[in-house]
């Protein structure tokens, strides 16, 4: 208790224990109360002692005498820079800076991880000299002991992956010999290996101080990162009321050379006989620089009225860990293989466009399920087309982004928007925009839709039963039209689905019904979607 009914209150509005098992932890009370006491302003206070009323009562009492409110601390340019005391004070002058006296401490753990970070780990702050000036105000000198040495990062040792890719530390990380040691900003980088699927950090940094040297410890593991994706889709032919396949292979093979590069191979045929081939590969930071180069190869053929080929290189620049940009060039080729041109829409064609893009990601790394919680592609495409008799500009711009709400641990509800659109002043079939299907929107057959522009937003609501069983709606739908049919259409599709992570890698099922706003629902119009991603 205090000496006064007001220095009382104050000490029980403090919510200290009044239960004890012994002396000793009654006499740590106090202390903890006097600490207390002292930050927010009672510096002063003194106990008077601790008195023993009978064996299972103790009075303890304190004199908080004067309450100072503000102090106002005398620091040197050289020491601390103004910049970093308006972070904490609205109240810095050359010579001065004013706090509020309960903000005191955190205020210096503040200036003190600052200096810490400009390469002084070892370095130490206190405020001496300390005066009163009036009731309520205190002056004091901020004085800072660092070493003369200024730390830099020396040496880079990897633990567990000795072979990870130099130059992701370099510029994805951005961590690098030479660079000025400020560890809690490391471990901060470092934390970004989640948005890595083919590496793991297994223990924070560690830091290993030499006389004339500072080596740095990554703790790392690689993980597997190969998959192999593949989905069987079956449903009813409405015209011949006969169950038809479709589904596809879809092999990513991911720094098996330990540079970080990648390489894709899919291969996909679905019910309406098409065909697509694709090929595509990443290489990431070519010659130690910053910057990396994607190429791809696409062949789709439609039965037997046309074939496309697509190919493009294009140059990236990791911004950082979760930001990228690129451009380069796409060059696209379409043969009409009818050998009597029934329909004039089918045409040959060349076209070459120029292209740039961006894309985010980020990583939920401790979701076993759901990986990546939001992703952003976006992409602008400026070019010609040219046949036999004319030329013609066109432009191209598509967006693929999702992003998933954590409700809770269990419950979660997934977005996503993709759409694209051509823009021509006349087009032919074999140009348009194809979609639909497990990728797209669910409930309609794989590729089955030709678009001259095109968008769909999916929903799921997710619930988790465990870390490796999920079950989800679908609701999607779409809009698209088609310039030469003259068609303009809305989508939806519908149903439910879920997911196992199993050892082999994770199985889903997906049972959708797709229909348009003028026809009716048709329960032999539903789609079922079966996949499975294993990762090796």
């Amino acid at each position: 208790m205090g000496e006064t009914e007001v220095e009382t209150r104050v000490v029980d509005s403090l919510g200290y224990s009044k239960k004890h098992v012994d002396f000793n932890s009654i006499t740590t009370e106090v202390e903890q109360i006097q600490n207390t006491l002292y930050k927010i302003g009672y510096i002063e206070n003194k106990v008077s002692g601790i008195e023993k009323i009978n064996d299972s009562t103790f009075h303890a009492q304190i004199a908080l005498k004067t309450k100072f409110s503000t102090i106002y601390i005398y620091y040197k340019n050289e020491d601390v820079e103004k910049a970093v005391l308006k972070a904490i004070s609205s109240h810095v002058f050359d010579e001065y800076f004013i706090l509020e006296f309960p903000l005191v401490e955190n205020a210096l753990n503040f200036i003190n991880s600052e200096t810490s970070k400009k390469g002084f780990p070892f370095s130490r702050l206190q405020l001496s000299n300390i005066t009163a000036k009036n009731k309520t105000r205190l002056e004091a000198e901020l004085t800072i002991e660092s070493s003369t040495q200024k730390r830099s990062i020396n040496n880079i040792v990897l633990k567990g992956y000795e072979k990870f890719p130099k130059s992701y530390l370099k510029y994805y990380l951005k961590v690098k010999p030479g660079q000025t040691f400020n560890l809690a900003g490391i471990k901060k980088k470092t934390e970004q290996l989640a948005n890595l699927n083919f590496a793991n950090e297994t223990k924070p940094p560690e830091v290993l101080f030499l006389k004339d040297s500072t080596n740095l410890y990554l703790y790392l593991e690689k993980s597997r990162s190969n998959t192999f994706d593949g989905f069987l889709g079956f449903g009813t032919n409405e015209d011949t009321n006969r169950l038809e396949f479709d589904g596809y292979l879809n092999l990513n093979l991911i720094n098996n050379l330990n540079f970080g590069e990648s390489f894709r191979l899919l291969y996909k045929s679905d019910e309406n006989d098409q065909k697509t081939f694709e090929a595509d590969a990443s290489l990431p930071y070519l010659f130690n620089s910053p910057v990396g180069i994607d190429l791809l190869l696409r062949i789709f053929k439609r039965d037997s009225s046309f074939t496309t080929v697509n190919q493009s290189a294009k140059i990236h620049y990791q911004i950082n860990a979760q930001h990228k940009i690129f451009a380069g060039i796409v060059a696209t080729e379409s043969n009409n293989l009818l050998s009597t041109n029934i329909t004039l829409s089918i045409e040959d064609y060349k076209t070459q466009f120029f292209t740039t893009g961006y894309q985010f990601q980020k990583a939920q790394p401790y979701n076993l399920l759901f990986r990546v919680k939001s992703r952003i592609d976006l992409e602008t495409g400026f070019g010609n087309r040219k046949t036999e008799i004319n030329k013609e500009k066109q432009s191209l711009f598509s967006i693929d982004a999702f992003n998933i709400f954590n409700l809770n641990q269990k419950n979660s509800i997934f977005i996503r928007a993709n759409g694209a659109n051509l823009v021509s002043g006349n087009y032919f079939e074999n140009e348009l925009l194809r979609f639909g299907g497990i990728n797209s929107i669910r409930g309609f057959e794989e590729n089955s839709l030709f678009a001259s522009l095109f968008g769909i937003i999916n929903t799921e609501y997710r619930f988790q039963l465990n870390n490796a069983i999920y079950i989800h709606s679908i609701f999607d739908t779409g809009y698209f039209e088609n310039k030469i049919a003259g068609t303009q259409q809305k989508l939806f599709g519908y149903g439910f689905g879920f997911g196992i992570l199993t050892k082999a890698g994770l199985f889903k099922l997906n049972y959708a019904n797709g229909k348009n706003e003028d026809s009716e629902f048709k329960l032999s119009n539903s789609k079922v979607h079966i996949s499975l991603k294993a990762s090796f």
